[in-house]
């Protein structure tokens, strides 16, 4: 095929080589490349904008990852701080159904002894209380945290980290709610037993030996105890 055939080709390439000293770059500017030089402006102009909405919507997903996460972690520490709870109430539970069904059975020593441990069980159920109650507190400012970054990332934009956030919140919520539950009805059979044990305290006060009552002042109820 000769340059012939290409009459415009060969037109560039003898102005081309007609003068380096800066007519090349002229060349370069008409047609195609002034063309192409054309786009990348409009083209900035756009990306700075997409730019902006991307970074906030990027931030958003890290946010709401970040508070999704320390939701989980605070979600699984108050479950088991619950649950722990929840096992020393049923621990005390058994023990106040034990120390009633002996009362009228037992001397002055006895009776001590057994209060005693019933006391421990009560001081550790107490103690676990106040741990699942400051975890709570946590897992309540986690869970706001996380509220306010859904809502965050939907008005961004991040519908589907607004989504997965919101889907996230809902599953802890019901995770904690049944196990308050379970600790709940705990405490529910925990008054019951403690109503138990001092009616049949009551009952069985006169049967018991004169040592059991020690010197208690008259009118004085030996077994008002800190229940």
């Amino acid at each position: 095929i000769s340059r012939q055939s290409f009459p415009v080709l060969a037109s560039i390439r003898r102005r081309c080589l007609s003068g380096v000293n800066g007519r090349w770059h002229q060349v370069v500017g008409v047609g195609l490349g002034a063309a192409l030089c054309a786009v990348p402006v409009v083209e900035k102009q756009n990306s700075v904008s997409l730019s902006n909405d991307a970074l906030i919507k990027r931030a958003v997903s890290l946010v709401t990852d970040s508070t999704s996460t320390l939701l989980s972690q605070t979600t699984y520490a108050l479950i088991e701080a619950l649950t722990e709870y929840t096992k020393a109430v049923y621990t005390l539970v058994s023990l106040y159904k034990q120390y009633a069904n002996l009362l009228g059975k037992m001397n002055s020593e006895e009776v001590d002894a057994v209060w005693q441990v019933v006391i421990g069980a009560r001081v550790d159920m107490t103690t676990k209380q106040q741990e699942y109650l400051r975890l709570e507190s946590s897992w309540m400012t986690a869970l706001r945290l996380s509220e306010m970054a859904a809502e965050a990332a939907y008005q961004s934009g991040a519908d589907q980290a607004s989504v997965t956030a919101r889907s996230h919140i809902q599953l802890v919520k019901s995770q904690v709610q049944e196990v308050r539950q379970l600790s709940q009805k705990a405490e529910t059979k925990l008054a019951e037993a403690q109503t138990e044990e001092l009616i049949k305290a009551q009952g069985e006060e006169s049967s018991l030996p004169q040592g059991i009552l020690g010197n208690t002042e008259p009118g004085e109820d030996p077994y008002l105890r800190e229940d």
